[in-house]
Parts: C-alpha cells; structure tokens; sequence
C-alpha cells in the first residue's frame, strides 16, 4: 500500500517508520517498545526456541537495556549479564536461579535490611533456607555448610557500616564447599573493586545507586564472571545441565556453554520471564548516561567521604565513626589490600547512646533536623549528600541481635557522601554536631561510652 492511499487512521499509527532501518546514532537509543517485529514466523520460531539469539518482547529482552548490560558486563570481566528492575530483583533472582526449595544458602549477617528481609522472610515462605554467619568469621562460614547448599552471598562493602568483606577468604571457602560466591558489590562499583580478580563467580548491583548515581532511576544488574564450572558436579545443576524444556532437545549448557552464559540464559529466560522484573529502556538509557561517568564520580565520592570521616572523628561529640579508610577501623588493612582506589562513601557513625531508646532517637532526629545541606532521603550512592537512620528506616525490621551483629546501635547514623565541595559537607555537620557538643548530658555520655567502644572495636 501506497503512503497516498493510506487512511487517516492507519497513517498516525504506521507512517514514518521501517523497523528495519538502522539510524547509526552516537549515543545509544531509547528502544520504547513492547515487542519487536519478526521478518518471518520461521525466525520467530528460532527465537523463541532459543535457537537463535534476538528480541522477542522487552519483559525478557530489550535492544537498549543489553547495551547496558553488556557494559556492566565488560566493567566487572563477566561474560553476560541481566539487567532488571531494581538492586532487589538482582538479588532475588540471581539466588533463585542457584537455590530451589529444599535447597540452602549460606549469608553474611551484615547485610542491607531489605536483603535479609528477603532472605530470612520471603525464601523461607519459599521452601529455601538461609543461614546468616559473621563474613569475619571464617569458621561460620564452613561450618555452615550443608550438602543442600548452592551459594554463599555477601556485600564486598556493608550497609551501612561499610564493614569490608575478605573476598578471597570467602571465595576459597565457597569453592572448597563446590558452590559459587554471590557478592552485591553495589557500594564498591566495579570502578573500586573488580571482585572477579578475587574469587567471586557472580556479582549484583543495584544499579539504582553509584552505577546511575543522579537518584532518578531504578535499576539492577546480575552478572556471570564466569569462574564458577556448573559442569564440574553436574548433579547440583540440573537446572543448567540437564535438558531445559525451553530448550528443546538440550540443556542450557548444551545450548550456551561455548558462547555465552548458561547462568544469565537460565536468568534471562526463567526468573526474569516468569516473574517479570523488567528494566525499562529508559531507565537504562538512563542508567548508561550514569555509566559514563564512573569513574570520575567515584573518584570525587570517595576522596570526599574520607575527608567527612575524620572530620568526623575527631569531633568531641562522635562517639565512632565506621569508615575503612580510617587508621581507626578493624576492616582498614583490607579496605588498603582490596580498595587501592579509595573506600566506601557510604558509611556510618554513632552519636553517643544514652541506653535511653526514646532520649537516643530524639538526640538523632534533633541532629538529622539541623541538617541543611545533607538530605534525608532513603537512598544511598546519589549526586546529593544523604542521611539516613538505619535502625529506624533501613534496616528496622531487624530484631535487636540481629541489629547488633550487624554494628548498628540506637545512635548509628548513614551517610552517603555527594559530589558537592566536601568543605561544605563539612560545615553542615560541624553546625548539626554543635548544639551536641554544647550539651552537658552529651559529654557525660561520649565519656562513659569510651571503654564500650574501644571493646567494640577489639571485636
């Protein structure tokens, strides 16, 4: 049909575009669209078969978002990776694709309180067990195993007390128990730690944070670092080499062992499929814009968020401050061995307690209301400077033990360190520490808390 014979109707839904025609753009294209059009049924039968590689339907697969896939991708020296819709569905399926009911998983216990929400509410209502271990104690974490275990999982840098996981240790211990280490290396980014080069077989990022870094985008990544060998004890993957029924006449490994990632293919065409986490094209446009900049973003956080830690420190009315890159802190030989880039800008200090719960969250939410510059926002990895309180806000479905274990106390306080003159940071917090300093009751508190937290960090 002619574009002169067209009618109205079908020319405000058809004219104007081939899908066929590439248009060569510098910068990579928003692919706003559903579905994809097919050349013929037979192709559309190949792709759906997973006999031949395409787009079907952006709930699985969408030209923009394996831009941004395969640049996050070629960051951490993975082989592939799954774009999906938050920093929590990477989390999710990135475990699920490893451990089914009946199965078990090996954590630490310092974990953002919405994983450990995950882990120990919705895996347990789904048949999948998890035991939470100190990531310092490697005994825990051997001892922990079962012959039902699939993974152990943990952060390279804790939320929020930025505690520093020994990768290697770890990855030793889970490779010796014929499992591979999961690590949420979203406080890291690839740019200050690649975990591939210390052991780890699968990495997650919320790419929500440092990855978009401007708080406009949600936004999570798995990738295959391809270290782990399903093949090795094919038995504990049936699920990868045993015949895929998505994949007719073959496993998934029969299918992308030589050419790709039969971990992100079981991913991709399973979990994300099924369960419909799904990153939008914009979001990843938006996230690859964030990508862009890296490096020079967390160049600045870092550089920024030490000068905020020993500020900090040395204010008479800070009782401890959780930094690694800090002399002070038990993790700063690793954050020295495993972060030569600089270390986390998220991390957190403690106000003096009071053993008062109700006078303790007053003194914290009197200091977080003098705040002008630093936002109380629940997010981390921003432009902006953020503050939280996690045993209020993030982490407060935790139960008093599990609070800590993790080293969150009544008067821990989360920073998030922007990209703005660090000197202005600083005279934000100097003016909100003020009227502590000036308090009586507060000096009497930091004083007697000295002897707990020099314990505290003998531990």
């Amino acid at each position: 049909m002619s574009p002169s014979s067209r009618a109205f109707a079908t020319a405000q839904v058809q004219a104007g575009y081939d899908a066929g025609i590439a248009e060569h753009t510098a910068v990579p294209s928003i692919h706003q669209s559903n579905a994809f059009e097919f050349r013929s049924l037979s192709e559309a039968r190949d792709l759906f078969a997973l006999r031949r590689d395409g787009n079907i339907y952006s709930r699985a697969a969408n030209p923009t978002v394996l831009v941004f896939e395969k640049r996050v991708a070629e960051l951490e020296g993975g082989v592939a990776a799954a774009g999906v819709a938050s920093g929590q569905a990477a989390v999710a399926i990135a475990l699920l694709a490893l451990a089914k009911q009946g199965e078990h998983i090996v954590a630490a216990r310092q974990l953002y309180g919405g994983t450990v929400d995950l882990l120990q509410d919705t895996f347990a209502d789904w048949g999948i067990a998890v035991t939470f271990v100190d990531q310092d104690d490697t005994d825990a974490w051997a001892a922990a195993v079962r012959p039902t275990t699939r993974a152990f999982f943990a952060e390279s840098i804790t939320n929020p007390i930025a505690q520093v996981l020994d990768v290697r240790a770890v990855a030793e211990l889970a490779h010796r128990a014929g499992v591979p280490l999961v690590i949420d290396a979203t406080v890291a980014t690839p740019y200050l730690q690649r975990v591939k080069d210390l052991g780890a077989d699968i990495t997650v990022h919320s790419a929500t944070k440092f990855l978009g870094g401007h708080g406009t985008s949600l936004g999570g990544v798995v990738v295959d670092l391809g270290t782990f060998d399903f093949t090795a004890e094919p038995g504990r993957w049936p699920q990868l080499t045993q015949t895929y029924a998505r994949v007719p006449s073959g496993s998934l490994v029969e299918r992308f062992g030589a050419t790709g990632s039969p971990y992100i293919a079981l991913v991709k065409t399973k979990y994300v499929h099924d369960l419909g986490p799904s990153l939008s094209a914009f979001n990843a446009f938006q996230l690859l814009q964030g990508l862009e900049t890296l490096d020079l973003r967390i160049a600045r956080h870092s550089a920024s968020a030490l000068e905020v830690a020993r500020f900090l420190e040395g204010h008479a009315a800070v009782a401890r401050v959780h930094h690694p890159g800090l002399e002070s802190s038990p993790w700063h030989a690793l954050a020295s061995e495993y972060l030569p880039r600089g270390a986390s800008s998220v991390f957190a200090f403690d106000l003096p307690g009071t053993g008062d719960a109700g006078a303790d969250f007053a003194c914290v939410e009197a200091f977080i209301a003098r705040l002008r510059l630093v936002k109380l926002v629940a997010n981390i990895g921003d432009a902006r400077s953020l503050v939280a309180h996690p045993s209020s806000m993030t982490h407060s479905h935790l139960s008093p033990a599990q609070l800590a274990d993790a080293g969150i106390t009544p008067t821990t306080i989360r920073l998030s360190i922007g990209l703005e003159d660090p000197a202005d940071i600083v005279a934000d917090l100097a003016q909100a520490l003020a009227a502590l300093t000036a308090s009586p009751a507060t000096r009497t508190a930091a004083d007697a808390s000295e002897p707990q937290l020099a314990a505290s960090s003998a531990r």
